[in-house]
């Protein structure tokens, strides 16, 4: 990966979503806002919801669409929507929406360095309190090494 997968504007701290669906669509405007996905992986995402639970354990979730949607992914990127109060998703609590492009097999990598960031509970709970996207940032900063 040649650039940033997750900047500052592709970071947010107050999500607006009640529901599962309307985050999935968060993730979705921010990627489609720096121009990393197409309109139609917005659907894509959808569906994989339908086929497999994104949930991750220790309240993410990791939207991303289907692997017939991968011609809907222009660059790889990530985005990042934190909500106050958790979603149900599928019966688990999810404080965080991180929506995942990858392009060509860069999605593997992405979702590791994912993983090993929220396998740290020390960094989920600075996430929970973190008071800015700059912060966040500093604590994500690994997944664009």
């Amino acid at each position: 990966m040649s650039r940033q997968i997750l900047s500052i504007d592709q970071i947010r701290t107050e999500g607006t979503a009640t529901t599962k669906l309307e985050a999935i669509r968060e993730a979705h405007e921010i990627l489609a806002g720096v121009g990393a996905v197409s309109a139609a992986y917005l659907p894509a995402m959808i569906e994989r919801e339908k086929t497999v639970s994104t949930y991750m354990g220790n309240l993410l979730a990791i939207p991303h669409g289907t692997n017939e949607a991968k011609d809907e992914i222009l660059e790889s990127a990530l985005s990042f929507v934190r909500y106050a109060e958790p979603i149900d998703w599928d019966g688990n609590p999810v404080r965080f929406v991180v929506g995942v492009a990858g392009k060509g097999n860069e999605h593997l990598d992405i979702l590791g360095r994912i993983a090993i960031v929220f396998s740290d509970e020390d960094e989920v709970a600075a996430l929970e309190n973190a008071a800015s996207p700059a912060e966040v940032m500093d604590i994500l900063s690994e997944v664009n090494a």
